[in-house]
C-alpha cells in the first residue's frame, strides 16, 4: 500500500525568509512538541481524539446561534485536531512504514532565532504545522469569546420568573434599549408601562355615567 512521491527528504530544509524561516521536514513520532509516548498509550491518544472531536461537534451546533465566536473558535481546534489524527492514524499505513493508528504527524514550519534569556539559550521554536496553528488560534478565540454573549444577556434582559410576574399583576411591558450613563454600551431592558393619574380618574368614573356626588334638587 506503498505510495511513491517525489518531494523533500526527510531532515531536509529549505530557506524561505533568509534562515529565520524554514521548511523543515521533520515527523513527530509523538504528540506536542515531539514528546514521544509508549506505543500503546499512542494508540489510546488517538482514540481519545476521535471522541472529543465528535464532542466538539455536537456542543458547536449546541451553541452556535448562541456564541458564533465560541463556535467558530471550537471548529478551528476541531479543525486543528482531525489533521494531526489523520497523520497520526493513517500515515503510516498510507506510505507502508508503520500500521494504522501508528503514523506519524508530519511538522515543516520551522522558526530559527537566537535568544538569550537569563543565560537560557534558545535558537529555534519547536517545528510546527498548519493544524498547529489553528489550534492554537482555536484556544485563543474561544477564550475571548467564550461566555461572553451569554453573560451581556445575563446582565441586561429580564429574567422569564421576572417577565411572569409582571404579567400575573396586571402591568404591561415592553422591550427597550437602555444607553449607561457614561453612553458607552447599550443592553435591552424591560419598560413598564405604569397605569398614569388621568387613566386613574376615568377609572374611577361610575359605569352609568352619572357623578354620585352631586345631589339632585
Amino acid at each position: 500500500m506503498g505510495i511513491e512521491y517525489d518531494g523533500m527528504y526527510l531532515g531536509e530544509s529549505i530557506p524561505v525568509l533568509g534562515n529565520f524561516f524554514r521548511f523543515t521536514f521533520v515527523e513527530n513520532k509523538g504528540i506536542a512538541f515531539g514528546i514521544e509516548l509508549n506505543p500503546i498509550i499512542k494508540v489510546g491518544v488517538s482514540l481519545i481524539s476521535i471522541v472529543a472531536s465528535v464532542f466538539i461537534v455536537y456542543y458547536m451546533k449546541q451553541i452556535v446561534e448562541k456564541n458564533k465566536g465560541a463556535a467558530f473558535g471550537l471548529a478551528l481546534i476541531l479543525a486543528g485536531a482531525v489533521g494531526n489524527m489523520i497523520d497520526r492514524v493513517l500515515y503510516g499505513a498510507l506510505f507502508g512504514y508503520a500500521p494504522l493508528f501508528y503514523g506519524h504527524v508530519v511538522d515543516f514550519f520551522h522558526v530559527v532565532f537566537d535568544v538569550n534569556i537569563f543565560g537560557y539559550y534558545i535558537d529555534s521554536f519547536p517545528i510546527f504545522n498548519i493544524a498547529d496553528i489553528a489550534v492554537s488560534l482555536g484556544v485563543a478565540v474561544l477564550f475571548i469569546f467564550y461566555g461572553k454573549e451569554e453573560h451581556e444577556v445575563a446582565a441586561g434582559e429580564t429574567s422569564d420568573g421576572e417577565m411572569a410576574e409582571l404579567n400575573k399583576s396586571g402591568i404591561d411591558s415592553d422591550v427597550a434599549v437602555e444607553t449607561d450613563i457614561e453612553g458607552k454600551s447599550e443592553r435591552p431592558v424591560r419598560k413598564i408601562s405604569l397605569p398614569t393619574e388621568t387613566e386613574n380618574e376615568i377609572s374611577e368614573e361610575p359605569a352609568d355615567g352619572k357623578d354620585n356626588n352631586r345631589k339632585d334638587i
